[in-house]
């Protein structure tokens, strides 16, 4: 199985480096019953962003939780050598990683990498990238992610030029390659994204940041879907 499987024509992935993580279960839950059916998981080292985020520990206490309610774990890799942690992302219970095109000399490889651990993967670029560079990077992948703000903590606004990196992105993308838009993801530019081309909608503080994550996840899908 993999993402066609896994999801629908739009998908709104909660952000879960967003969440409350001393009501992080009953969070997820709630997401589920609201109709989430993939959870975006970021790792962050130290080094290719600023921030420490959360790893495979917590990806391993949640994902028999998240598999058992249906729903799927789609796991960004904001780290310097991503190959190095897919197999502790895979025994963990993530179904989906993606790395960053500016800290991989050989996507094709790490992409293989991915494939033989079972895994579905993602390629993603900074805003700084070109289109053309990430395009090329995820040739053989199942999605690219256009990053829409600089990667490394939720809250930040969606950057202006991101609707036309998007729709470049979709361009030369082949039509089985899903788009994937991450940052500033929120009521105001869920749609602009989507118009763009995005069919995968990462969103962080828009969902968690809200008395009622599940409520706030309904709103979100309704925009996109238009």
């Amino acid at each position: 199985m993999g993402w066609s499987d896994w999801t629908g024509d739009i998908e709104v992935e909660p952000s879960i480096y967003a969440a409350d993580f001393s009501r992080l279960g009953t969070q997820l839950e709630q997401l589920v019953e609201a109709g989430c059916r993939v959870f975006h998981f970021d790792v962050g080292d130290g080094h290719f962003i600023p921030e420490i985020t959360v790893g495979p520990i917590v990806l391993s206490s949640i994902s028999p939780l998240v598999r058992a309610w249906g729903a799927r774990l789609d796991c960004h890799l904001m780290v310097a050598e991503p190959e190095k942690h897919f197999e502790a992302v895979a025994r963990a219970g993530g179904d989906s990683v993606t790395f960053h095109a500016e800290v991989c000399d050989e996507p094709a490889r790490t992409v293989a990498r991915a494939r033989e651990l079972g895994l579905g993967v993602g390629v993603a670029f900074n805003p700084e990238t070109p289109v053309e560079e990430g395009a090329r990077a995820a040739e053989g992948a199942d999605l690219a992610l256009c990053m829409s703000i600089h990667p490394g903590y939720s809250g930040q606004a969606f950057m202006p030029g991101a609707r036309e990196r998007i729709a470049r992105l979709r361009d030369l993308l082949p039509p089985d390659v899903r788009v994937q838009v991450d940052g500033g993801v929120n009521g105001e530019t869920i749609r602009t994204a989507r118009d763009a081309g995005a069919d995968l909608l990462v969103a962080g503080s828009a969902v968690f940041w809200n008395d009622d994550p599940g409520a706030a996840y309904r709103t979100l899908v309704e925009a996109a879907r238009g």
